[in-house]
């Protein structure tokens, strides 16, 4: 069986932090950083060039912000997972991170060898969250909701229902699609209908709501 690397931009206008977490990923053969950026306007570019499986982002950066930059890249329809990796555990920064596209929030104050875990458990497409920050988007989501909960897991069809479900495990669209054995394009449109459906903004938040309302 052919072994998978998988190819990583770091983003984080820190030389030294940058040098430390490309020499974490050479810990393990399975990982690879394939670029390093500054700031947003060359994370732009180096996944244009690179197609990365994985972008690692830091939020405070000079120029154009890690929020800014997740929002670009998905506008550029940049596949590729983003995980925000920063020092930041404010609230506000971890449901805009989130509802802007990012797939996972990490604080860089985790052990190196438990970053180094959360990091592949991104790269086989599942959400990471610091543990810390589980309440907080727990909370940012239960806040908006406008309708009873029965009614609106009612409005969900069969198949949105296992994309959910699929949500509620962290899986990517491309594992929900290989799990259902449908196309991932589809997955996709599942996806927004359930987001449109529950009134959430983002898939994270979907996760959350699932997990929180024994969608598994």
């Amino acid at each position: 069986m052919q072994n998978v690397t998988t190819e990583i931009i770091i983003v984080d206008d820190h030389p030294l932090f940058r040098k430390g977490v490309s020499q974490l990923l050479a810990m393990d053969p399975a990982l690879r950083a394939v670029g390093e950026a500054q700031s947003g306007e060359e994370a732009l570019n180096l996944a244009r060039e690179h197609d990365p499986d994985l972008i690692l982002l830091d939020l405070n950066m000079r120029g154009m912000d890690g929020i800014a930059t997740i929002r670009a890249l998905r506008e550029a329809d940049v596949q590729a997972r983003i995980v925000v990796l920063t020092v930041s555990d404010n609230d506000e920064d971890v449901v805009s991170a989130l509802r802007a596209g990012a797939d996972g929030y990490l604080l860089k104050d985790m052990e190196p060898e438990a970053l180094l875990a959360r990091i592949k458990e991104a790269a086989t497409g599942r959400m990471v969250l610091s543990e810390s920050l589980t309440q907080v988007l727990a909370e940012a989501v239960s806040g908006h909701r406008t309708n009873d909960e029965s009614e609106l897991l009612r409005a969900l069809t069969s198949r949105e229902l296992e994309v959910l479900k699929g949500l509620s495990k962290g899986m990517s669209n491309k594992l929900i699609a290989r799990k259902y054995d449908i196309a991932e394009g589809t997955v996709k449109v599942h996806v927004k209908n359930v987001l449109r459906k529950l009134n959430l903004r983002s898939r994270v938040e979907a996760a959350v709501w699932a997990v929180n309302h024994g969608v598994r």
